[in-house]
Formats: C-alpha cells, structure tokens, sequence
C-alpha cells in the first residue's frame, strides 16, 4: 500500500499526516506522493485507509501510561539524574507546571486523534465533493472512529478535566482562538455517545487482531461511567462483556506480555505497535510505530551473555519497594510485574550479567511487564519496540464490573466478591487466598486488587483521584489542585485557554 502523506491541521498546529503501518496494515515507505484532501475520501480504498490514520495517535500517547505510574506510589522516575527527562522528574516529585513537554505532547497527540476522527465524521455522508461513497461494512468502520474519538476524549479529560469539545469538524488554525473549554460533563456525555454509537456498530470479532471490536467499545464504556461514579450504568455494562464469554483468564499471568501473547483471549483493546517501517526521528521520539516507552523502562547499561532475554534501556518508570511489599507471599503477579535485578544476576549466574545500578532514585526494581527484551525491536533501536500496550484486559473488566456491583445503588456483592475472586484464583493458583468480606471491606478490596493486577499499566494515579485515596497515598499530591495537570502553556497563550485551578 502506498504512503498517503497531506496537511491536517490539529489543535493549534499544522501536522503531516503519514498513515501508520501497524501489525496488520501493509505498508511501502518507499512510495510517497501528496495529495489534497479534496482528492481524497472518493473511494471505499480512500475510507479505509483514513481510519487506520485515526488510529496513528493511540502509538503517540505512549506517556500516557508512563505517567500514570510515576504519577503515582507506585513508580518513581529514575534516570541517569536529576534533569535526565526533566518532564518526568517534575511530574514524579509534583512540581510540574503548565511548560512540561511530556504532557503537551499528551495533549497534541490527543487533539490530533480527535481531529483525525472528526474529518471522518464531517465527510461521512458526503465527501468534499459531495458525492455520497457507500460500501459494505462503512457503518462498522464508523463505528472504529466513535471509539477513538471517545478514547482520546477520555485521555484529555483524565489528564486536564475540562477541555475544549468539538466533534461536528476538524480544526483549523482560525478556529484556535474561538475554542472554550468545555465541563467535564458535558465530555464525558459526548464519549457516552460515541461509545454507545460504536458498541452499536461494531462486530463482535475483528477479523484483523488489533481492530476495535464491540466488547472494547462495551468495556470502555462501562469505565467512563466508573470514572463518573455511574455504578449502576457501569455494572450493566460491563456486565454485558462478561456474560457474552468472548474472553477468558490466561492460566500463566506473564505470558500475557511476550510477544506471544499479544492480542490474546485475555486481551479486549491493545494499542498495536510495530517496527515495520523502522523510525528514526529523536525529534520525535514518541512518534514513531513502536513503542518508545518500552525502551525507558529498561536496565541501564545491562549485558549477558548466553540465554539472557533482556535488552538495555534507560531505567526509568521504576517500581517502587512500596509495590513491592503490597503484594502477598504466593502471588504470581509480583515476579511479572518486578524484576528485582541483583536477585536475577545473582539466581541465573551463567549468564555472566554486568549493568550499571540506577543513579538516581535507585529502587533496585524494573517494570518487567514492558522491559525491553533481545530481538523486538530494529532500526533506531530505542524507537522501535514492537511491544503492543495492554489498555484493557478482561481481569480489568472483571474488578471494573466487581467494583460497579459493590457501589452500585442497589449492591451485589456476591456477583463482586465472584469476580474479585476470579482474579485472585489466577494470581494464586489456588481458593485459599479468596476474599470473604463484603460492603466497604469489599470495596476497599477491589481497588486493592486493581493495583496488583494492573500495576505498572498506567491506571493507578487515575484510580487514586477517582476513588478519593490520591492525598493519602501520594507523596505531594494537594487536594484540589493534583487530581488533574495543568493545561500546556502554549495552548493557554494561543488560544486563551483558562488555566487550572493551582497552577
């Protein structure tokens, strides 16, 4: 397929727009010509490969996960040293401000996305020349862009709460400074319909790995009335996924996350990464097909020789010893999640392993979930991991919809306590280590749990400010200024935006 490049223009900026290749897109970086848009959308073809563009800035927002961790107790920056991605080191120790290029580039690649989609959605009918393009499976393929729509939507309010709205079009740089931002109601009811829009056109089953299916757009949904306190929409929701017996629990929790593992029966919505068209920009590091992220996170200057499957990385986003210790004497999910370094030198010795002890913030403790491992990745080697994000998996579906039936108006703890317990038997292996408690003791199990089964995923600093817990968990996290980030400067200066409150 040939590479389609022409201008979009986005949120306060002008971007090229490259289709991405991702695992099941074929892709010739070789072929490039420009075209104008309204030489476009005039074929099945045209559509086709436009929303696989709408996918492109789910690869961008690879930080998003990074910080959700650092954000939180469970993670720390790292580094070489105190200014070694200073975005991050600020973000980590909560003096970031509104001039931090990790979460501009959040909020960019975000905004891209929405506009990818609303070009889509403005020419659904008619194209720009006004001619109507009809084809079997459009109203599905409709269905793939409401749900990225929705997912970026539900990135910015996380991160910034309110945040200008606009679905009808895409953006122009005219349009920058006639944006507002919109309250994060009225948001989240736009992501409740694009969502429901999509579980409604969606199949059940994608027949390429990776695409948007049904019960991704239902779990998806089923977490934003979480995040809105919705418990009763959020229990039947989810409840939905569930019963259709699409997914099920791996028996052997790490195999998940090997390459083998990817897009697996546990999986309900991956960002898909690649290095088929290997990436070489630093001056774009996150913006590349792989996942840049997976480089950060892996240990410093490490070498072995034999058998050793790990590649070197940057020591950054490290567990902390507080993860660490949160999790119980027989649970598999510890040795998965953390790899105690010095413990695995000193447990595999033919390996002959030599590497140099993160200087700053030093734990002693790696994110093994996404550690960077021989051979998945090419090119700039540091770009081009292939490891896909696992954003929702069907244990998160099961706490999600456990917690939903706890708080819910009318509450199920026996359905919750029956899902919670689920998730513990495949950590444990065995019913010895179920929970029998119920009400505010059920509860407070859940959210325990989501952080042993999710961690270093990126939804723990999300869990802590939606569930209240962020003040007493979080080493400098201030109530009513930290539960969100501030707005990017830039955005503030060109388009007027008010700031948030604190910063």
């Amino acid at each position: 397929m040939k590479k389609f490049n022409y201008t979009i223009l986005s949120l306060a900026m002008v971007s090229m727009l490259s289709v991405s290749c991702k695992k099941w897109v074929d892709y010739d970086p070789k072929e490039d010509f420009v075209i104008t848009e309204k030489e476009y959308l005039r074929s099945e073809s045209d559509y086709r490969t436009m929303a696989v563009s709408v996918y492109t800035p789910l690869q961008w927002l690879n930080q998003a996960v990074v910080v959700g961790e650092i954000a939180s107790d469970n993670a720390v920056a790292g580094g070489e040293n105190a200014s070694d991605v200073l975005s991050l080191q600020q973000i980590d120790d909560y003096t970031h401000t509104p001039i931090n290029s990790t979460l501009q580039e959040l909020w960019v690649s975000a905004y891209e996305g929405v506009n990818r989609a609303n070009y889509m959605t403005q020419y659904k009918t008619t194209n720009l020349a006004g001619a109507a393009v009809n084809f079997a499976g459009k109203d599905a393929l409709y269905g793939e862009v409401y749900f990225l729509r929705a997912y970026y939507y539900f990135t910015l309010v996380k991160f910034f709460g309110d945040v200008p709205l606009f679905v009808d079009k895409r953006l122009g740089l005219t349009d920058s400074k006639s944006l507002k931002r919109a309250a994060k109601a009225d948001v989240y009811k736009q992501i409740e319909a694009d969502l429901t829009a999509a579980v409604a056109a969606l199949p059940a089953v994608q027949v390429q790995k990776g695409r948007i299916t049904k019960y991704a757009a239902q779990a998806l949904l089923g977490k934003v009335y979480l995040y809105q306190n919705k418990f009763t929409e959020a229990a039947t929701t989810l409840e939905a996924v569930i019963t259709a017996n699409a997914f099920s629990l791996v028996s052997n929790y790490g195999s998940m996350f090997l390459a083998s593992g990817e897009n697996g029966p546990e999986s309900v919505f991956e960002i898909q990464y690649s290095n088929n068209s290997p990436y070489y920009n630093w001056g774009g590091a996150t913006r590349g097909q792989g996942n840049y992220a997976v480089q950060q996170c892996g240990v410093r200057g490490l070498n072995g020789s034999g058998a050793m499957p790990y590649a070197a990385g940057w020591s950054t986003n490290l567990p902390t010893a507080n993860l660490a210790a949160a999790y119980t004497a027989g649970d598999q999910r510890k040795n998965v999640t953390i790899l105690d370094m010095e413990a695995y030198k000193a447990a595999n010795p033919s390996f002959n392993i030599t590497y140099q002890v993160a200087p700053f913030k030093n734990t002693g403790l790696y994110n093994q979930k996404y550690l960077p491992r021989k051979g998945e990745t090419s090119g700039q080697i540091e770009l081009n991991y292939t490891n896909n994000f696992r954003i929702i998996r069907y244990s998160d579906v099961l706490l999600m919809a456990a917690e939903a039936f706890n708080r819910s108006a009318a509450p199920n703890d026996a359905k919750a306590l029956s899902y919670l317990n689920r998730v513990r038997e495949r950590a444990f292996g065995n019913t010895t280590n179920n929970f029998s408690g119920a009400g505010t003791a059920l509860r407070d199990a859940i959210w325990n749990e989501r952080r042993l089964e999710l961690a270093m995923e990126g939804d723990r600093f999300f869990d802590l400010v939606r569930t209240g817990q962020a003040a007493t968990k979080i080493t400098g996290f201030r109530v009513g200024k930290h539960e969100v980030f501030p707005i990017p400067q830039q955005e503030v200066e060109i388009s007027g935006l008010p700031q948030n409150s604190g910063y």
